[in-house]
């Protein structure tokens, strides 16, 4: 094996393929990076046997051939290289790296006990690689983060006809995010639950390009797997996940609820105005809304701790309401609104509200990315 390459290109693909690797592996060679030259390509591929990952980029190759190295060690190496071109060649049981005046030596691990990477699924569908970024962005807001509850740690993918449905929940908050895309037959129906981590890692790392594909391939034996590859800069990356399994809740059916009061506020001051009231919230301690009078009060901390309140405009529609909310929750779903007002709906104050954004007061959401998150128990 001999190729020459780019460094940035190079130095890039690395650190994209080493990332996904397992900081312990369950045996020595899944901290691997397979290196394979054919042709006029190189391929990069890293798996743990959940994840796999894999890039496909031009490189001058003068000979064909594969090895297994340290993946965390190569990305280290080249990204501290200098701008020129790299040169990296099989030695026995050594790949030299080479760069300018720089050269190092890294030993090979045994590739032929390196296990075989799944299979790209067929093709379901593309869509637009920013819009799929910003809707798991949305989406994975409310996922949960505990590993002991692995089904709540999942982005839930509908996919019906040429409409996307992406759903999260945590428990304590859930998110709905609906957006089309094109898919290879027109009655294409398939769910995926998939690892939002993983999910989130490969959308952002997908979006410079213009089109995502994505593959389902569902399976009773447990062998559900999704992929998605994409174009990025002059060579393709590719990512397969196996699903999580389990019955996933039923997040659609907590949207339908009929609001008895609805409010409009600008997003930016709703934000700054929650980020400074709860620097007094003691933790698990909720920021009290209240909305009335054309306003919304802000208010936290209590007794002899440290308080604080703010008011902010506000359009109301229907009755005065106070809730209270877990002030981490609620600026995660705001931080992933675009639109610069944020429609609230609610029906009591012990019951979940929905948040949307919107382009301006008094506009119906157009339901693309609604957030729902449950009220903290106020003290009198």
């Amino acid at each position: 094996m001999r190729f020459r390459i780019d460094r940035d290109t190079f130095a890039d693909a690395v650190a994209w393929t080493a990332r996904s690797l397992p900081n312990r592996p369950s045996v020595p060679v899944l901290a691997g990076l397979l290196v394979e030259t054919s042709g006029n390509g190189l391929t990069l591929s890293g798996f743990d046997y959940e994840t796999s990952t894999r890039a496909t980029l031009p490189a001058e190759v003068s000979d064909d051939g594969r090895a297994l190295v340290s993946g965390r060690l190569l990305a280290e190496i080249v990204k501290s290289l200098p701008a020129k071109p790299i040169d990296v060649v099989l030695e026995g049981t050594k790949v030299q790296v080479t760069c300018g005046n720089s050269r190092f030596s890294l030993q090979t691990m045994p590739v032929e006990e390196y296990p075989q990477l799944p299979q790209m699924p067929s093709a379901s569908g593309t869509i637009k690689a920013d819009e799929f970024a910003t809707a798991v962005a949305q989406a994975s807001a409310a996922a949960g983060r505990d590993e002991m509850l692995p089904l709540l740690t999942g982005v839930r993918l509908e996919l019906e006809g040429s409409t996307i449905s992406l759903m999260a929940t945590d428990r304590f908050r859930a998110s709905l995010r609906e957006l089309t895309w094109f898919p290879e037959t027109g009655d294409a129906s398939a769910n995926a639950l998939v690892p939002a981590k993983v999910l989130g890692e490969t959308a952002r790392s997908l979006v410079s390009g213009s089109d995502v594909t994505i593959a389902v391939s569902t399976g009773d034996a447990g062998d559900g797997l999704i992929g998605f590859e994409g174009v990025v800069g002059n060579g393709t990356r590719r990512t397969t996940t196996r699903l999580l399994e389990g019955d996933f809740p039923r997040v659609r059916q907590l949207f339908q609820a009929q609001a008895e009061t609805v409010a409009y506020v600008s997003t930016p001051q709703f934000v700054d105005a929650v980020k400074r009231v709860a620097l007094v919230a003691e933790r698990n301690t909720p920021v009290r809304l209240t909305f009335s009078d054309g306003h919304l009060l802000l208010e936290a901390g209590s007794g002899d701790e440290a308080q604080a309140s703010e008011s902010i405009e506000a359009s109301i529609d229907g009755n005065d309401i106070s809730i209270g909310f877990n002030p981490s929750y609620l600026l995660e779903g705001l931080g992933v609104m675009a639109e610069p007002v944020v429609h609230l709906s609610f029906t009591q104050h012990t019951k979940p509200a929905a948040l949307s954004g919107v382009r301006e007061i008094g506009s119906d959401p157009d339901g693309a990315f609604r957030y729902l998150i449950m009220p903290v128990r106020l003290q009198n």
